[in-house]
């Protein structure tokens, strides 16, 4: 037996993908840290992950296939839908948007868990019914799932959180093997529903941001303002970077929420390509690893909760980071492990937990004898 599934078979967490979270995590507190000269969340944020790795180490030593039962992911779904409810009705808005919930120092964005039961029902409806993914009615029924959650939203508004939810819908249609007439089909819809949101939907600042990516000069010094401090950050990083502590755009404030929403472009420039590199490869190796699990899975349900996990961090990857790079609008999303805060650090180690926990005690499991694999 190769040395390290020995050592991972007699660990209850999977060293695996606890060390690539934990680095990135640790390269995102280093990353928005000030050294002193003003105000930094890096303290802050370092309680958070030691809290987020404890719930990971405590779900991934406990047998947690409960969470393939239907009323368990019902219950999460409605849950989910519930707070996010109730946050448009009593919640204040927050740079515009009713996306948190604030009780003293302690903030909490209802939307975090709403990814994490969105990728349960769809695992959960995916099981059984990927076989049969060619009926039109599966793919609105796991539609109307990823709407509704998706709409509540839109409400807050939150557009970048809401392109989130529909990435990990197509993306978990695709890994169930959707054909291409039906993704054409939902690819002109997706079309007809992005002019709706356009002309009827976004607010005008949001379509001032979508403006200012076609022409980022156009308005530098308002809603290109982000964008064009975002791009002089990445750029300025060079091959090695200006050094840790050492990055203007970031420490001096020109690159505004550099310790969330822009962390990509802070760590670019204080790391450069070379670093940019690195970070990408802690994120490849995250993703390889469950790709592995994924693989490997003792039920359909285990597989398609870790690629839609999988999915969910690559999404917001990938937004985030075009995000910096200029590539797409900005949008106002969190990058894995890195950004300030704390319920979606906590979502990302609770994730893997699970992820964890169902491969550890589902070896010995047959994915044909799942039980209640059924979603009614």
């Amino acid at each position: 037996m190769p040395v390290v599934s020995f050592v991972r078979d007699r660990l209850f967490f999977d060293w695996t993908l606890l060390v690539p979270a934990l680095a990135l995590s640790l390269i995102g507190i280093l990353t928005m840290s000030t050294f002193g000269q003003g105000v930094s969340l890096a303290p802050r944020q370092t309680l958070w992950l030691a809290l987020a790795t404890a719930l990971y180490l405590g779900i991934s030593a406990f047998d947690v296939r409960v969470i393939r039962r239907t009323p368990v992911v019902m219950a999460l779904y409605a849950v989910a839908a519930a707070l996010l409810v109730l946050l448009l009705l009593v919640a204040h808005p927050v740079m515009g948007a009713r996306a948190w919930f604030t009780l003293g120092p302690v903030s909490f964005q209802p939307a975090d868990l709403a990814k994490l039961a969105l990728v349960a029902v769809l695992a959960k409806y995916l099981s059984r019914r990927h076989v049969e993914i060619g009926d039109w009615r599966h793919i609105i029924v796991s539609g109307a799932y990823a709407f509704f959650l998706t709409a509540l939203i839109l409400v807050q508004p939150d557009l970048g959180t809401a392109l989130i939810f529909g990435a990990v819908w197509l993306g978990m249609m695709l890994v169930s093997g959707i054909s291409k007439k039906h993704l054409v089909v939902l690819s002109v819809i997706a079309l007809v529903a992005a002019a709706g949101l356009w002309f009827g939907g976004l607010h005008e600042y949001q379509r001032a941001r979508i403006v200012s990516f076609v022409n980022p000069a156009a308005d530098i010094h308002g809603s290109g303002y982000n964008a064009y401090q975002a791009k002089i950050a990445v750029g300025s990083g060079g091959l090695f970077g200006k050094g840790i502590g050492y990055g203007t755009q970031s420490k001096l404030r020109f690159l505004p929420q550099y310790q969330t929403d822009f962390i990509f472009a802070a760590f670019a420039e204080e790391w450069g390509l070379v670093g940019v590199a690195l970070l990408l490869s802690l994120y490849g190796l995250l993703f390889a690893r469950l790709i592995q699990i994924s693989r490997s899975a003792a039920t359909n349900f285990d597989a398609f909760f870790t690629l839609g996990v999988l999915i969910l961090f690559a999404a917001h990857v990938a937004i985030h980071a075009g995000i910096s790079l200029g590539l797409l609008p900005v949008t106002g999303t969190t990058i894995p492990f890195m950004s300030s805060g704390g319920s979606h650090l906590v979502l990302e180690f609770g994730a893997l937990g699970i992820i964890t926990s169902l491969a550890r005690h589902g070896r010995a499991a047959s994915r044909d004898k799942s039980a209640n694999e059924y979603l009614g």
